[in-house]
């Protein structure tokens, strides 16, 4: 089962999120709150596996009540206000929901929070991106390559289009393996098992084509001598 708490200061908003969760079977709504204090007593009594959270509550607001809890839920944000996406995803949420919420995009949201709570096979290493709209689990191989863009970073996952996700290029790199992923510059991370060839056009114009990336990565002087000391090591594994 799902163990859901719905906190909303609007009755009526609680009541439509009740009629949107009926249909699913796994859901236990364990009860509602409207207010920080209330929210933080009821998640501390019944530990649900999901927070239905507006962002405007009594006695503060949704961040509040999160930045209170030392190991807070997953969460869904439930809002009638856009401007708070990008700060609700700095916090890890879910999904961030616009009211009135139509049923599939809630039914959406859920199947990834049970995504989410899916067990992990023992042994197997798993990586969670959570970007605006959509979260991804993968394994470290997965990732071909990780670009930055100030506080931003761009994940580029195998054939797949790539993801932007609020965390810098520095935390991947502890994140990551190394070997096999190589920081080639301040803006570049690459897995180094994905590099498919090297085409070097001039000192400052190197392209590097990785296995499962379209596109290559244009290198320039500084990465490019990076990458070529780490391609003439012996065993990058070693």
């Amino acid at each position: 089962m799902l163990r859901v708490l719905i906190v909303d200061d609007e009755p009526l908003a609680r009541r439509a999120l009740r009629r949107l969760l009926a249909p699913h079977a796994d859901v236990d709504i364990v009860g509602e709150a409207d207010s920080v204090a209330q929210s933080a007593e009821l998640v501390g009594r019944f530990r649900p596996d999901l927070i239905l959270l507006d962002i405007e509550l009594a006695g503060g607001d949704g961040f509040d009540l999160l930045a209170a809890m030392e190991a807070p839920p997953r969460v869904v944000f439930v809002t009638a206000y856009a401007e708070y996406a990008v700060e609700a995803f700095t916090v890890e949420a879910v999904d961030y929901l616009l009211k009135p919420v139509a049923q599939e995009r809630l039914d959406a949201a859920l199947d990834r929070v049970r995504r989410l709570a899916a067990p992990v096979p023992k042994g197997v290493e798993v990586i969670e991106l959570r970007a605006p709209g959509r979260v991804v689990r993968c394994g470290p191989g997965d990732i071909v390559a990780v670009l930055a863009e100030g506080d931003f970073s761009h994940v580029h996952l195998a054939d797949q289009p790539p993801l932007m996700i609020l965390r810098s290029i520095g935390q991947f790199e502890e994140q990551l393996p190394s070997p096999p992923f190589l920081r080639l510059g301040r803006s570049i991370l690459v897995n180094g098992d994905r590099i498919r060839s090297v085409d070097t056009r001039s000192r400052d114009d190197v392209r590097l084509a990785l296995e499962g990336r379209a596109e290559p990565i244009v290198l320039g002087r500084a990465a490019a001598a990076r990458l070529k000391q780490a391609l003439l090591k012996p065993d990058r594994r070693g």
